[in-house]
């Protein structure tokens, strides 16, 4: 008897349980009202004499563990100060649920889409969870703490005969429209796209309110859709008056007193090699011969920092943009141009202010000495990579000879680097022919060469010796002074485990016993599978692998390079770390003592965010330029590689121009597909016909949608 006793209080447990939850999602509706027992029943239609009463068990439950509070006889209200609160990051996927991302916890939260309340995509909000055994935490959302954005854009569709419209978005950072009262549409016509401001959210409004501030124009159209990517992303594209009226004022004078000041190395042959459309130039090099047969390397960077201080509004201007964005038919910059690409830009023929990492290398790449500080150069020639390209290929023209060495002296480093453990990721990137409207109507790749190499190996060689310098002592203990690093965690097991078990059914073997075996094992078989049918899909994989390289002021190296200590140091025109390491730099070696590490952390996280932002409009813009290119090839066949599965259909990307687009499972008629994530394939039920990762496809273009920068294809057998 007594065991069948105690079977069912366990079994009523759960049930108060089940209803103490639903309880809870009811009330997390409007977290601050007040409910009696009958309201909060009828909430969750539990309306019998029979479900009522265990409505009351299950609230005298809740008031138990503190989940709830009574206000008065009979009334309750959510317990915000509950342990079973937690603060997070919340981030939504395209069916409308959520996830909560907590500081601490290894697992995300799983938040429903009915349990979402008002919070938008990236908002730090305040949740209740229920944990169940044997199941993920789940929780809803008890309130908004913080609105990362309450500026959108998207489509005003007006209702007929109505005072009133809404702004439907382009994106799924917000999972509701915007309701537009009459008044508040800023001079905006149904149909246009639109920067609309959310004014307010009022509890129980299924949808917010707002007021449109600016009118983008024509979906579709190309200014409308590029605006509408920097101001998806909030990337002014202008200068305030006042901040261009601060740079107009710079003193841009090469002065004899600043002179006296710096190592002056004008005399010495310099030259700066960049992209051909560059025009903030933000390196250069400078070579020449010592007496006993070393090369004495300058590596010279804009001195951005003596032009902007800290404090004025240039730089908090500056901050704010933390970054230059590059889209496809623009940049916008993080410094105005006077100081992008005229006083600090180090152009050809002309004396200019820099930062120096000099280098005494002999024949084999070893440094024998190194200096740091402030310079002043002369750079006597601007090359292309193309240029100087064919210099190591032809061996004639003008500074060839100083070319030649650094390119030997880049191919050593490079090597030495890679035994080193350094992953050697290669890949192309995308670049597109425009014509005088902006129009696209070619596309390349741009392709790393030598000439891109030996730029890279001598800008990765002052970024790690500028970190090391600060970060170690001479006996090479750790100073534990405060800096900018750029880190590079090591990747992730679980997903070297699966990479390694999925390239086994190719015959490719990878070793994962440590560091050095995993950094071997990934370049062994990124070397294997060049050229093979498996090779963009095994180097897909290899990438998803890898961590992101953020900024941090923890020193726990770069595991991509190979690094202990890394930062960067050499791009400060168009990167504000690489400012705050310039003048860290300098008040080291003024004998300034460590300042506050919280301060540059707080930094150093923000310009990682602005970072992912930046990355994130210009593929916005690469994919709107990609979709703008195929509509002159709607209904012709191409040949594709599958690079991405998921549960409703896979993409295929055309490797002759890069763009890819999206095969829906079901407008594949043939079977029904289900999709298997372990091998990163669908497979129809009835024909076991497979459609894998990395596969090659014939394909169709069906569809060319500007506004949502999407593709879809069809498969042609």
């Amino acid at each position: 008897m007594p065991k069948k006793k105690k079977y069912i209080s366990q079994k009523n447990d759960h049930k108060l349980m089940e209803i103490g939850r639903l309880i809870l999602r009811f009330m997390t509706e409007n977290s601050t009202k007040i409910y009696n027992y009958k309201q909060i029943s009828d909430g969750i239609d539990y309306k019998n004499p029979r479900q009522r009463e265990l409505v009351i068990q299950a609230l005298h439950k809740l008031q138990g563990s503190e989940r709830i509070k009574e206000t008065e006889k009979g009334k309750y209200i959510l317990n915000l100060n509950i342990e079973g609160t937690l603060t997070g990051t919340i981030d939504f996927n395209q069916s409308g649920n959520a996830y909560v991302r907590v500081e601490g916890l290894e697992d995300d939260v799983f938040i429903h889409s009915k349990n979402v309340k008002d919070a938008l995509q990236g908002d730090k909000v305040l949740i209740v969870t229920y944990n169940y055994k044997g199941k993920k935490m789940e929780g809803s959302v008890l309130e908004v703490l913080e609105r990362t954005r309450t500026e959108f854009v998207g489509t005003l569709q007006v209702v007929t005969h109505k005072d009133f419209g809404f702004v439907v978005c382009d994106k799924k950072s917000i999972n509701t429209d915007i309701f537009i009262p009459k008044g508040k549409f800023g001079g905006a016509q149904d149909g246009d796209k639109v920067v609309v401001k959310m004014t307010e959210w009022r509890p129980g409004d299924k949808n917010p309110e707002g007021e449109i501030i600016k009118v983008l124009g024509a979906p579709g159209e190309h200014e409308t859709e590029i605006h509408s990517i920097l101001a998806e992303y909030g990337l002014p594209y202008q200068f305030p008056e006042e901040v261009e009226a601060d740079a107009d004022k710079i003193d841009r004078r090469i002065t004899e007193e600043e002179v006296a000041k710096r190592w002056d190395m004008r005399g010495i042959t310099t030259f700066t090699i960049d992209p051909k459309d560059a025009k903030d130039f933000d390196d250069a090099l400078s070579i020449r011969k010592l007496d006993n047969g070393n090369w004495e390397i300058g590596v010279h960077i804009a001195d951005v920092s003596h032009y902007v201080i800290p404090g004025t509004i240039l730089d908090d201007e500056a901050y704010q943009r933390a970054t230059s964005v590059y889209l496809v038919d623009r940049v916008v910059p993080m410094l105005p141009e006077v100081l992008s690409n005229d006083v600090c830009s180090l152009r050809p023929n002309e004396d200019k202010f820099t930062f120096s990492a000099v280098f005494e290398l002999n024949d084999s790449a070893e440094i024998q000495k190194q200096w740091f500080g402030r310079t002043v150069i002369h750079s006597d020639r601007r090359f292309t990579y193309e240029e100087a390209q064919e210099r190591i290929e032809n061996k004639e023209g003008d500074y060839t000879e100083e070319i030649l060495v650094l390119d030997n002296l880049a191919k050593i480093m490079r090597a030495e680097r890679i035994r080193q453990g350094a992953i050697t990721f290669d890949r192309s990137e995308v670049r597109f022919n425009l014509d005088e409207n902006n129009q696209p109507i070619g596309v390349y790749f741009k392709v790393s060469k030598d000439s891109n190499h030996l730029i890279e190996e001598f800008m990765l060689l002052a970024n790690k010796k500028v970190s090391e310098f600060v970060s170690l002592s001479k006996k090479g203990s750790p100073t534990n002074n405060t800096f900018i690093y750029r880190i590079h965690d090591d990747p992730d097991p679980a997903k070297l485990e699966a990479l390694r078990d999925f390239v086994s059914t190719f015959g490719y073997k990878m070793d994962l016993a440590n560091t050095k075996k995993v950094a071997e094992s990934l370049n062994q078989l990124l070397s294997d599978v060049k050229g093979k049918g498996e090779e963009n899909m095994v180097e897909t994989l290899a990438m998803r692998s890898m961590s992101k390289a953020v900024y941090s002021t923890d020193p726990i190296g770069h595991y991509g390079l190979g690094f202990d200590y890394y930062s960067h140091f050499t791009s400060p025109i168009r990167r504000y770390p690489d400012l705050i390491a310039h003048r860290l730099l300098q008040h080291y070696l003024d004998g300034g003592k460590s300042p506050s590490r919280e301060e540059v952390e707080e930094k150093a996280k923000y310009c990682s965010s602005r970072e992912r932002l930046a990355a994130d409009a210009e593929r916005d813009s690469i994919k709107f330029m990609q979709v703008k290119f195929m509509e002159k090839h709607l209904g012709e066949t191409f040949s594709g590689v599958i690079s991405g599965v998921a549960e409703f259909g896979f993409w295929v990307e055309i490797p002759e121009n890069g763009a890819e687009g999206l095969i829906k499972l079901r407008d594949l008629m043939d079977d029904s597909y289900t999709y298997d994530k372990a091998t990163h394939a669908v497979y129809g039920s009835r024909t076991g016909k497979r459609y894998q990762l990395g596969d090659q496809v014939q394909i169709k273009v069906i569809k060319a949608n500007l506004i949502q920068k999407q593709l879809d294809f069809k498969i042609v057998d």
